[in-house]
């Protein structure tokens, strides 16, 4: 992996007021932000592109994921570009209809497969209701804005045959601003080793999206061998799985990954320009 280097802004405790100016610090124009949302146990992530473009990358469990938009986001802020669901588990998915409630949405983009539950066809329907373009993407394909890159590595669009909708979630790779991050959904070592084996020089990156809520059957040595991620990303809230495992932690230890945790930081943002990243937590401890 090339040289990261890591503005640890440290700022514990504070306010988006402060992140702000965290991001100001780095300078204005190639500014890419990403902020890893703090929605319990589930996924979200905000990313806020050097064109200004804003996508949302899953919507966590349920409202939870509005009160952290509304945080972040002005409240004359009611456009998201783009909203991306890795896949159709509520974790990843039951906020997203009070979302599409609240803002304009130009896009929905997953990965084909389909929920089985009455919240997954509450938000098919409002997707529905509010004329919402819906775009299958699968591996290979990507979305171009400005100079930043969205590159689908998994799945492929004849989805497998897996019983888990886990080893389906769409694998994204953001390259912006300098900085390569790669958000890996729900998916397992199953998932992981074919990766490696069909794409192994697109997986190096500096910052790694955990899979899974840092599951012990997620992470596994080589896959993190092969991403090498200077800085890792658990969301994760209270849980009767044990997540995170502590193998996966030694696991990211070992690779020298510095670990963050939602449970533990809140809202992780950060805040990157031109290979420099800059990381700042909501919580003190």
């Amino acid at each position: 992996m090339r040289y990261l280097l890591l503005s640890c802004l440290l700022l514990i405790g504070l306010n988006v007021l402060i992140w702000q100016a965290a991001a100001a610090q780095l300078a204005s124009g190639n500014l890419s932000e990403i902020y890893f949302l703090s929605v319990g146990q589930g996924d979200s992530q905000l990313i806020e592109l050097p064109s200004g473009a804003k996508i949302l990358m899953d919507g966590g469990p349920d409202k939870e994921v509005s009160f952290e938009l509304g945080k972040i986001l002005a409240w004359s802020d009611r456009y998201i570009d783009l909203i991306i669901l890795t896949h159709a588990e509520q974790d990843h998915f039951g906020g997203l209809s009070d979302v599409i409630s609240r803002y304009r949405i130009g896009a929905f983009i997953w990965n084909g497969g389909e929920g089985h539950d009455d919240s997954w066809q509450e938000l098919r329907s409002v997707l529905l209701e509010r004329g919402i373009p819906i775009v299958q993407l699968g591996k290979g394909e990507r979305i171009a804005q400005g100079e930043s890159r969205i590159n689908i590595l998994a799945p492929n669009r004849q989805l497998s045959a897996s019983p888990s909708e886990n080893e389906n979630s769409l694998v994204v790779k953001l390259e912006s601003s300098g900085v390569d991050i790669l958000f890996t959904g729900d998916i397992g070592t199953a998932t992981e080793a074919r990766l490696i084996a069909e794409d192994k020089e697109r997986l190096d990156t500096d910052v790694l999206k955990v899979a899974h809520h840092g599951s012990r059957y997620s992470s596994g040595a080589d896959f993190l061998m092969a991403t090498t991620p200077a800085v890792a990303m658990i969301e994760v809230g209270k849980n009767n799985y044990g997540h995170p495992h502590p193998a996966v932690l030694q696991r990211l230890g070992a690779v020298g990954a510095s670990v963050y945790r939602t449970d533990k930081d809140g809202t992780v943002h950060l805040v990157a320009r031109d290979g420099l990243l800059g990381i700042g937590v909501e919580r003190s401890y």
